[in-house]
């Protein structure tokens, strides 16, 4: 037989063992408990036959506590690049076969090499994780790994996006990149994200608590607010994923991707000239007048329940990605907390990093009062969303559909923060504080000594909406561009966006500035 005829035969198998990573009898636990294995989630993830694989036969170099008799191809990680919908992505997957996706010296290397490819070549990182933390057999070779690994997250921050999504147990130094990474999902009742788990947490706490209440998908999505999404399963994660690309620039000097608007652009939105309540007290869904404004109401919402007065996410307008920005009226009035402010700030500095323009809808009564609010620290959490507005350069343009007082109309993309096109509805409200506030701290002694003070109030409450709320006193000043039909929203936003696209604004030259953390 041809020698060379067998040297391709041997390379085959020796690639086929390597695939099979912690080997057939790991594979078979592993999808006993509903898993997919790493390479079963690539190939969900990617277009088919488009990935392309790094170090299949890079290994561990650990002698110590019999691991040089341990030895398995690619050691727990698949490394590559491939495409989703035709797009370049860098990726990562970490197989939960392979010493429980503990990461080593070598591991780590393989990481950082694509990397490093996404940044030269401006391309996302997606990173599956799957890992049980650092491998503690290699010490301080899997910390200097992983702070590796963080490195270049920070590097490559503002420059590609960075897409995370958790499979399983995710502890230790293993949660940190995914935490800085852009956007993070889990998958409900399997991921879990904790620096220490459930039993040093009893040792050093005395606390008994399980992983899911440590660090489920529910905990993260609702309370920490270190997840974006959660999904029922693997699949939709992975889906979710490839979804979220496609609002996506590729990296930070591309514009945003724009596809054809197969929706009319001057659609008439009928249903926004009812939707706000004739009583400022009642609420309504501001995802509606989203849903109504945006490409065929596709709409992707990001921490859905997380800070859930404030609603963030990606959809089309005109064929254009842009990021929403808005207030919900249906929780908390739609006041800015610390939770909503935090999510709002972050996902502001998202957009302007990659270019996508920002529409904000405002419909804020202030920010929420509260010795729980101040002494966690409200006014450096709302100083957050006000920077991230203040530093960003993509186009803004914003609509104030009822709402708009005090601290909080400066921070929603004002015109004062260098909102670009600033629209109102009829129904705008813009001022200091409500009528009822204001009336009863000017005319409270004067109220007090009059025959019926409820009338009396109510008298001066009418004058002082006349004279201060009306959106014909900003727009009188400039700091409205216009009062608009709230039917023709949809119409305006892209005539605005469309106007805005080659926009050129730049803030003065420094290393950094110094947001307040």
């Amino acid at each position: 037989m041809d020698t060379k005829t067998v040297r391709l035969d041997e390379l085959a198998d020796l690639k086929e063992q390597a695939r099979l990573g912690g080997g057939a009898e790991r594979i078979a636990k592993h999808k006993a408990k509903g898993r997919m294995t790493a390479r079963e989630r690539l190939d969900c993830l990617l277009d088919p036959g488009s990935f392309e694989e790094f170090d299949l036969f890079k290994a561990h170099r650990c002698t110590h506590f019999g691991m040089a008799a341990s030895v398995f191809p690619g050691d727990g990680v698949i490394t590559g690049y491939g495409t989703i919908e035709g797009r370049l992505v860098y990726v990562f997957s970490q197989d939960f076969t392979v010493f429980g996706g503990s990461l080593s010296e070598t591991f780590a290397e393989k990481i950082c090499k694509i990397m490093d490819m996404a940044m030269k070549n401006g391309a996302p990182v997606i990173g599956l994780n799957d890992s049980g933390g650092a491998r503690i057999q290699e010490g301080i070779e899997s910390l200097a790994g992983y702070t590796e690994i963080f490195q270049r997250n920070v590097m490559a921050s503002g420059v590609v996006p960075q897409l995370s999504a958790i499979f399983g147990p995710c502890a230790g130094g293993a949660v940190y990149s995914p935490a800085l990474t852009d956007f993070t999902f889990m998958v409900e009742g399997q991921s879990y994200m904790f620096l220490t788990g459930p039993k040093v947490v009893k040792t050093v706490t005395h606390e008994d608590v399980s992983v899911e209440d440590l660090g489920g998908a529910s905990v993260h999505t609702t309370r920490s607010g270190v997840a974006h999404l959660a999904f029922a399963d693997e699949v939709s994660t992975l889906e979710a994923i490839k979804r979220l690309v496609a609002f996506l620039p590729s990296n930070n000097v591309e514009p945003v991707p724009v596809i054809e608007c197969t929706d009319p652009v001057d659609r008439y939105c009928e249903g926004l000239d009812s939707i706000v309540p004739e009583n400022p007290n009642h609420p309504y869904d501001i995802k509606e007048v989203i849903q109504w404004i945006v490409d065929h109401g596709d709409f992707m919402e990001m921490q859905p329940n997380f800070g859930a007065s404030l609603v963030t996410g990606f959809a089309r307008m005109g064929g254009r990605s842009v990021g929403v920005v808005a207030n919900q009226p249906q929780h908390l009035a739609g006041v800015l907390d610390c939770d909503s402010s935090i999510k709002g700030a972050r996902f502001v500095r998202f957009c302007d990093a990659f270019n996508i323009p920002l529409v904000t809808l405002v419909d804020v009564p202030g920010f929420l009062p509260g010795t729980q609010q101040e002494h966690r620290g409200i006014i450096r959490e709302g100083a957050k969303m006000l920077f991230a507005y203040a530093e960003a350069t993509v186009p803004k343009v914003t609509v104030i559909t009822r709402k708009s007082y005090g601290g909080a109309y400066c921070v929603m993309s004002s015109k004062h923060l260098r909102g670009d096109i600033n629209y109102a509805w009829p129904s705008a409200e813009i001022a200091v504080m409500g009528a009822k506030g204001a009336v009863e701290i000017l005319y409270g002694r004067e109220a007090a000594n009059s025959a019926n003070p409820a009338a009396f109030l109510a008298e001066k409450a009418a004058d002082y909406n006349e004279r201060f709320t009306t959106p014909l006193v900003a727009a009188r000043r400039g700091y409205i561009d216009d009062i608009i039909t709230p039917g023709r929203t949809r119409l305006r936003l892209i005539k605005a966006l469309s106007m805005l696209e080659h926009k050129q604004d730049t803030n003065p030259r420094k290393k950094h500035g110094n947001m307040p953390l």
